[in-house]
């Protein structure tokens, strides 16, 4: 499977500019890759206004995502706000070309920024299978937390979707190494650029790292950029199978 991640440029709050100059940028896939992962909050930065943004399930962000993905044959994923059972949520989206949608509400909210006081908590991890890969479903904050993030034998590829500032870029690529080497695991981390109003800047540093931690395609610092790496199942399980440290692993239940 051919994984690509868009490292974008966002204007503040301007769901129609960011959503057209990204429809732009995806032309530039030319159908060679099985799935496309964008930035946290893609159509309006990381904003704590959900009540003047937010869209429903039925909203034109998603009917948009279903539109590329069926137009371009790829699974297209990434974060929107999403108002539902009049609460707001940070909801990480995968949908497939056949329109098939998979949801993960963040569950880590960043008190720092006030997240919690404009967003519900999400209660439940998804994992969800698209092809022969199991994916991990995660956004930003939730890196900082491994055990939220752990491999109990469900996961292949874990996703993190994200508005991660450049002040704490190390701390970004670090963690995203440490999920894949502890996790055996694919790991996909898409981040932004640009600068918000506040003067909060993004240097993107989008990774995909291998399940042995090697870096296997980088996005350049401060620039848009396309970036893609092929995830191989057969290296996956070899890996896995030479390295079995799985079945050393502590288990544990979540209580939520």
């Amino acid at each position: 499977m051919k994984a690509t991640v868009l490292q974008c440029s966002l204007e503040w709050e301007e769901k129609q500019t960011n959503i057209e100059h990204i429809s732009e940028l995806l032309k530039l896939t030319e159908r060679e890759t099985d799935l496309v992962v964008l930035p946290e909050m893609f159509t309006t930065a990381f904003s704590m206004n959900p009540a003047a943004l937010a869209e429903n399930m039925d909203g034109p962000t998603v009917m948009w995502m279903k539109e590329m993905a069926n137009r371009y044959s790829f699974a297209i994923c990434g974060s929107v706000i999403i108002a539902e059972d009049n609460k707001f949520f940070n909801r990480l989206l995968f949908i497939t070309p056949s329109g098939d949608v998979a949801c993960y509400d963040k569950r880590h909210l960043h008190s720092m920024s006030g997240e919690q006081n404009a967003y519900s908590l999400g209660n439940k991890q998804v994992i969800y299978g698209y092809k022969e890969f199991n994916f991990n479903l995660q956004v930003c904050y939730d890196l900082r937390f491994p055990v939220w993030s752990r491999n109990r034998g469900d996961s292949d590829v874990i996703i993190y979707s994200a508005n991660w500032p450049e002040v704490r870029n190390n701390v970004w690529r670090s963690l995203l190494v440490a999920r894949a080497i502890e996790n055996q695991c694919y790991v996909i981390g898409a981040n932004r650029v640009g600068t918000n109003p506040d003067g909060t800047s993004y240097s993107g540093d989008s990774l995909i790292i291998s399940p042995k931690g090697e870096v296997m395609a980088s996005g350049e610092p401060g620039r848009e950029f396309l970036i893609s790496a092929l995830l191989s199942r057969e290296a996956l399980d070899k890996y896995r199978s030479d390295m079995p440290v799985w079945r050393d692993a502590d288990p544990f239940t979540l209580h939520l």
